[in-house]
């Protein structure tokens, strides 16, 4: 039996982290919300986020996603990126805990160098610089990476690049450095060995960010970018890892960064449900208030259930990655990256409806937190992906009593 109990330690940071979100993150909200509107690439970072990052190192709410640097596990961080849930666009990224730069900085941390540690993991651990990585394209199915068509090839002590990725989250920002790019390397070798990853420095010649992307209409002020590589030259030690191993080292990033997007997404669901409530308390109507209905009550009791029950699949998932590794954890991180993300959006969709036409306007944060939602049942693979290996590792499962050995 796994003991999901946080330590002490845990149960401390993440007070620390509520106290931060009641004083200074969920305040702070209005003023980064007109960044988010304006399209573009010419960008500048809003004061709000360098304010809150100083704030959060202050408070020893920093790096806390990586054991190395946070001495805690993911069963402790759980409960602290659920905190930052509330607050998408601004708590991780006050913490330096924000997407992609955690599963790069892992990624760094695994498989760099020593001098590939020095100079671009420091610097992202510090929170000086961002990052972004290149995996997705736009002209193959990219929910199965051993598609990807980026040719990477070997030109004496260089590697050339040439290929077209979107979805490069941080590539917008202005302290963008450096781009994880994943190409063939070899489309000779075995289908998982073709692919290799490769450090990119963003101002090498050859290197456009073409465009941001918008999600639903939205830009975020990180953008998610489509970026064209057009014989780009980087030496040769900027191989990550080893050469032929870029999709076991995808994986190995894929594990922890998908579990940290579902502990957020349980904290957007609480966000939903208790605005859902406090609506539905206030509002009145035929004579009534709103939580007085049946509908509504069953809504806001289904919501709590589904919260729950998607918390323990989520603090499961992180307590097996604590004592058996990343490895060992991935169908449960893949039952996990299917629950949670359709849980937070029934939840957001009934508070979007109990608030009527208010809920999906921008007067309430609703409509952002289901278009970024619903793409996550997208990234990060596709729920069509993962339910496919779970139905496979039933497939091979015992049968009978054995289940429940």
């Amino acid at each position: 039996m796994l003991d999901l109990r946080p330590s002490a330690r845990g149960v401390e940071l993440r007070g620390k982290m509520l106290e931060f979100m009641e004083d200074e993150v969920l305040p702070a909200e209005q003023e980064l919300a007109g960044h988010r509107q304006e399209p573009g690439l010419d960008r500048t970072v809003p004061d709000v986020i360098f304010r809150l990052m100083a704030e959060a190192r202050r408070r020893g709410l920093w790096n806390l996603f990586l054991p190395s640097e946070s001495g805690i596990g993911q069963l402790d961080y759980a409960g602290i990126a659920e905190v930052s849930g509330w607050s998408i666009d601004l708590a991780p990224a006050a913490i330096n805990g924000q997407a992609p730069d955690t599963g790069n900085m892992e990624l760094i941390h695994l498989f760099g160098t020593p001098e590939q540690k020095d100079r671009w993991l420091k610097p992202l651990l510090d929170g000086a610089i961002r990052s972004a990585f290149a995996m997705t394209e736009p002209d193959v199915a990219s929910s199965d990476a051993s598609n990807i068509e980026t040719e990477i090839v070997r030109d004496g002590d260089e590697w050339v690049i040439n290929g077209r990725k979107w979805w490069t989250s941080g590539a917008a920002d202005p302290r963008c450095e450096i781009l994880i790019v994943m190409g063939k390397t070899d489309p000779t070798a075995a289908r998982h060995r073709q692919q290799t990853m490769v450090l990119v420095p963003a101002d090498t010649p050859g290197v456009t960010v073409v465009r941001d992307v918008p999600v639903f209409g939205r830009y975020d002020h990180h953008g998610h970018c489509e970026v064209l590589f057009e014989n780009v030259r980087v030496p040769v030690e900027n191989v990550l890892g080893e050469v032929g191993e870029g999709f076991a080292a995808a994986q190995a990033r894929l594990g922890p960064g998908r579990i940290h997007h579902c502990m957020r997404a349980l904290g957007a669901a609480e966000r939903a449900l208790d605005l859902m409530v406090t609506r539905a308390r206030d509002r009145v109507a035929f004579g009534r208030p709103l939580i007085d209905q049946g509908t509504i009550q069953r809504d806001i009791a289904e919501s709590r259930l589904e919260i729950d029950q998607a918390r323990l699949m989520c603090l499961r998932t992180a307590r097996l990655i604590d004592v058996a590794g990343n490895q060992a954890a991935a169908l449960e991180v893949s039952k996990a990256k299917v629950i949670v993300p359709n849980v937070a959006l029934k939840v957001i969709d009934r508070a979007i409806q109990v608030h009527g036409g208010a809920g999906v306007s921008d007067d309430v944060p609703l409509t952002a937190m289901y278009g970024w939602h619903r793409a996550m049942r997208i990234f990060d693979g596709p729920d069509e992906v993962h339910l496919r290996s779970i139905a496979r590792a039933e497939s091979r499962a015992p049968r009978g009593l054995e289940v429940l050995r």
